[in-house]
């Protein structure tokens, strides 16, 4: 039995009352805290100037042809990191510290840069000494992840997205299996602890790990909610409260860079950034089981308290779900018995949708991470660059509001595409010298890429029934994961060819949005709930864009007639 006429539920009740607004802006409150973990780790990680530390108690220090100075203050002096420290110890042994090594002169006693003697070189056993001008305290020197164990400290962002493809996947299955609410309850308690749980962890391994299950929530919840979003708001509200619930995505990491700047201690940057979850618990008992799920699971009484409820705080009248479907309150007839991955593969045109799909979620994942981590190598004021790459999403998002209105999903997200691809090539052009025009393009390219990343949530849930629609957006944002987990190595890619990142983008963009094209428009149209109906939609492109779809009746009499 068809449901697409469940969309004449709005028509009664409202399309975004009250009851509306009070959900959307609870889940969309707790987007913030999704995106302060995602970005979280931009200055958690930081590696500042450092050098090994002396065996033993310092008495000199010579440091830019200065003497006298305490070894805790050289880095005062000079910008550059590779500046060679030179100190007596109390024992009168001189020493050379570097990097990831330091040398014993074997017959000196003066203290100077000048010396041609015998140099016995050793490792850095007694740790190092760091530059705390920036950060008291970063992960990097909590732990050491620098020289021979720098690639650790590289780990850390991949491995985050690690778990959040792996999330994207179980809560996008759970989402389906057992409902949207019980999904976004877990995964928001599970993004305080384990947030909190990360600032206390004593080695490395255990960071990782909490990070991990932090991640793995996080990236549950940030797919479950487009979803309930979706199927709360009537048709003619749905394109703006979806996408919207990006901008918040985008404060949160507007707050990442205002806290990196505030607080220079890692684990109580941590903690703060954590806290944003707090106010979510206050409300979150609240939220109600979506209509469209229940229904799809034969809970018709159930679907028909949550909708009585809806209609009573928008002071509307409600609808009897009977009148809308053959079965009559109380059934339990189900609609759907599988939820499986490979129902994405309907069929060969549904197969070759879900293809598309996944690249353009690759594409822009890959974009929108690879410009927001690279925008603290750009100079100036790395704490502005970040903040700057999360305010330009949020113009991007009301831009892409207003053209999806007029020109249709399908069209914003090809020019999206191609307007990055564009900006990824004028950036190959730019010297890097000129720090204004290099900020503005990648700030231009950013804000392209971010409106195709923000699109494709909203755009994937209109075209995928209720049955199978947040497989659909897991496994979308599982396949964008992979760009995610790139994107960090991407920027290392510029020491190869220093357009490398942008070659990879702008290609990807570009392949993205010509088959963007071959996908069918959903502008204004009904939610589906079975495959039916899906395939309804895209074989009556030419249909009013308010008609709501044909019944079981109608489909079992089109049927008889082929």
């Amino acid at each position: 039995m068809g449901h697409g006429n469940l969309e004449l539920i709005f028509d009664r009740v409202g399309h975004f009352g009250r009851y509306q607004i009070f959900l959307y802006f609870t889940c969309a409150f707790q987007n913030i805290s999704c995106g302060i973990h995602y970005l979280a780790s931009v200055f958690m990680t930081v590696i500042p100037r450092y050098a090994c530390r002396p065996p033993g108690n310092v008495s000199r220090v010579l440091f830019h042809n200065i003497s006298g100075l305490r070894l805790d203050n050289i880095w005062k002096l000079s910008s550059s990191s590779h500046e060679e420290v030179v100190v007596q110890l109390q024992d009168g042994e001189i020493w050379e510290l570097k990097r990831c090594n330091r040398f014993r002169r074997d017959n000196s006693s003066s203290l100077d840069y000048n010396y041609n003697g015998h140099k016995s070189r050793y490792p850095c056993l007694d740790g190092y000494i760091y530059d705390t001008s920036k950060w008291d305290s970063t992960v990097v020197t909590q732990w050491d992840l620098v020289c021979n164990r720098e690639w650790f400290a590289k780990l850390i962002q991949p491995t985050f997205m690690v778990g959040v493809l792996l999330g994207a996947l179980i809560f996008g299955y759970l989402s389906d299996r057992v409902g949207r609410r019980p999904v976004l309850w877990s995964t928001s308690i599970g993004m305080y602890f384990f947030g909190i749980a990360a600032a206390f962890t004593l080695d490395y391994y255990s960071f990782m790990f909490a990070r991990f299950l932090l991640a793995i929530v996080a990236s549950g919840y940030l797919v479950v909610v487009f979803v309930y979003v979706t199927e709360f708001v009537g048709k003619k509200a749905r394109t703006w409260a979806c996408i919207q619930v990006h901008s918040f995505f985008a404060v949160g990491t507007m707050v990442v860079a205002l806290t990196g700047y505030l607080v220079r201690t890692w684990w109580i940057y941590q903690i703060i950034l954590s806290t944003v979850t707090v106010p979510f618990f206050l409300f979150c008992w609240m939220l109600p089981e979506t209509p469209f799920w229940l229904l799809s699971e034969g809970k018709f009484k159930e679907a028909q308290t949550v909708v009585d409820q809806m209609a009573k705080w928008n002071r509307t009248g409600t609808i009897q779900l009977s009148e809308l479907l053959y079965s009559p309150v109380g059934r339990t007839t189900t609609y759907v018995n599988k939820h499986r991955l490979l129902d994405l593969f309907h069929d060969c045109d549904i197969g070759t949708r879900t293809l598309i799909i996944w690249l353009i979620w690759f594409t822009g994942c890959l974009g929108f991470y690879a410009f927001s981590f690279n925008s603290v190598n750009l100079g100036g004021n790395a704490y502005l660059n970040l903040f700057l790459m999360g305010a330009v999403d949020i113009p991007a998002y009301f831009l892409v509001c207003f053209g999806m209105d007029t020109l249709g999903r399908r069209m914003v997200l090809v020019i999206a595409l191609f307007t990055s691809a564009f900006f990824c090539g004028v950036l190959m052009i730019i010297p890097p010298k000129y720090y204004f025009w290099v900020m503005v393009t990648t700030m231009a390219g950013k804000f392209a890429v971010g409106s195709a990343f923000g699109l494709i949530y909203l755009y994937t849930a209109e075209l995928y029934p209720t049955v199978i629609r947040t497989q659909a957006m897991g496994s979308g944002s599982m396949v964008s994961r992979a760009g995610s987990i790139i994107a960090p190595f991407s920027v290392n890619l510029s020491d190869i060819w220093i357009f490398m990142p942008q070659m990879l983008v702008g290609s990807l963009s570009l392949v993205s949005g010509i088959l963007t094209l071959r996908l069918p428009e959903t502008l204004r149209k009904p939610l589906t709930t079975t495959w039916e109906e899906t395939n309804i939609l895209d074989a009556e492109k030419g249909s009013s864009s308010g008609e709501t779809f044909p019944t079981t009746s109608d489909l079992e009499a089109r049927q008889t007639r082929s």
